[in-house]
């Protein structure tokens, strides 16, 4: 049998820092999604919330989530670091391709020297926020 914990707010346990349940479940990442882009397949170094990812092509990637959004109207954000001829002090940029879609994104990482050219980065970070389904 299920339960449910009902409150309005939260406290740690000294009873300070309060914040409302409501900033907590919506200002929450629903997804994260940290990978090598430059590893067949994109390997997952580590997520919450994705059931997969995509290597489309050099530096295009797709993010599948476990629990779709509530709609595509959500912010996925991203960076990257790192490629495999540079030094991991080198930057890039994280572009979207395509329109979300409840159950995944779509994305780009660039060279961030202007020419806009794709590049698989060793470090390719993901993060949605939004509503849940």
């Amino acid at each position: 049998m299920a339960s449910e914990l009902r409150v309005n707010t939260l406290k740690d346990a000294a009873g300070n820092n309060s914040i409302a349940t409501s900033f907590v479940a919506n200002g929450s990442a629903k997804v994260i999604c940290t990978f090598n882009g430059t590893a067949s397949g994109a390997t997952v170094r580590t997520s919450f919330n994705v059931s997969s990812t995509d290597d489309d092509a050099t530096g295009q990637y797709g993010v599948n989530f476990t629990s779709a959004m509530s709609g595509t109207e959500f912010t996925p954000t991203g960076s990257n670091i790192g490629d495999s001829t540079t030094s991991l002090r080198t930057l890039g940029i994280v572009a979207g391709l395509n329109a979300n879609t409840s159950s995944s994104i779509n994305f780009a990482t660039t060279e961030a020297d202007g020419t806009g050219a794709y590049v698989d980065w060793t470090h390719v970070n993901t993060v949605v926020h939004g509503d849940l389904a």
